[in-house]
């Protein structure tokens, strides 16, 4: 499936309209079964539906489950791919992840009513205490680089250059990767901004890139608790957004030492917590 489509649309400009072609991002479900044991003692769950932007489902996938706390690494993996059921349209919906015979699903991490939305990765989860297991306090980032101010600012044109579907569309969000000399990794893009996340984690996992410790994470949108939780077990120190942060994204990233900045654009930026890892002049830095 595309992840764009061009329909027809009426354009009004003050008094005058005309018939334009215009191009939409797509948005289709996708369900995330979860496939484990052997023999008798073989199950299949399905664990998610999910709004997203078709492409790259096995990274979408993986990257959940292993955002989830479901799996440790990609390893676990024995074959994923999507599943064909006899009806009138399908469009490539469901997506299986077969898991190697011994391994044991923490699926009890997953205190989750398992229905998301394009909008919305948290809804339905039992309680933010369910969130906050899974990744362990023990892990901690460490003050691994110090960024100059400079490449910070430089995020949002970089990123801007690599949304291909974006630029058609204006309708998509995006996750980039990028390395501590501001040098772009990786871009993902969905309707979702949980969704373009768990790509790009997804992407590194299945490419054994993990964890990202020396990475720096590039937020189109808001960030919000669901996105530092994520990004906090992929182990990424850094994370930037062009949007405000939340009280509870702001309270994660203070817990696990995480460097937060919220509403970069137009050379300049708010840092919500550890303010250290950005190299600034000290009489700016109120810290």
């Amino acid at each position: 499936m595309s992840a764009s489509v061009k329909l027809q649309v009426v354009k009004i400009n003050n008094d005058s309209y005309k018939s334009s072609a215009d191009t939409l991002a797509v948005e289709e479900p996708l369900e995330i079964r979860l496939a484990f044991g052997s023999g008798l003692e073989a199950k299949t769950k399905s664990l998610a539906v999910t709004m997203r932007t078709p492409g790259n489902d096995d990274e979408l996938a993986i990257g959940f489950l292993f955002t989830e706390g479901i799996i440790n690494n990609y390893n676990s993996v024995k074959k994923a791919g999507h599943i064909f059921i006899a009806c009138s349209e399908n469009k490539e919906n469901i997506f299986e992840v077969k898991l190697q015979e011994e391994i044991v699903p923490h699926l009890s991490q997953a205190e989750r009513n398992f229905y998301t939305t394009s909008s919305c990765g948290v809804c339905g989860k039992a309680s933010i205490n369910a969130i906050r297991t899974v990744i362990p306090s023990s892990e901690k980032t460490v003050i691994n680089m110090i960024i100059p101010k400079e490449i910070i600012y430089s995020l949002p044109e970089k990123l801007s250059a690599h949304q291909k579907v974006f630029a058609e569309t204006g309708g998509l969000h995006a996750a980039a990767l990028f390395d501590n000399n501001g040098k772009i990794l990786m871009v993902r893009e969905d309707v979702g901004r949980h969704n373009a996340l768990d790509k790009l984690i997804g992407a590194s996992l299945i490419n054994n890139k993990m964890p990202l410790s020396d990475s720096i994470l590039f937020l189109s949108g808001r960030a919000s608790f669901e996105l530092v939780q994520k990004a906090a077990m992929a182990g990424i120190p850094l994370i930037a957004a062009v949007g405000a942060p939340s009280s509870l994204a702001v309270s994660l990233a203070q817990e696990f030492g995480i460097t937060l900045i919220g509403f970069l654009r137009e050379n300049r930026f708010n840092i919500y917590s550890s303010a250290e890892r950005i190299k600034i002049p000290v009489y700016e830095n109120s810290y």
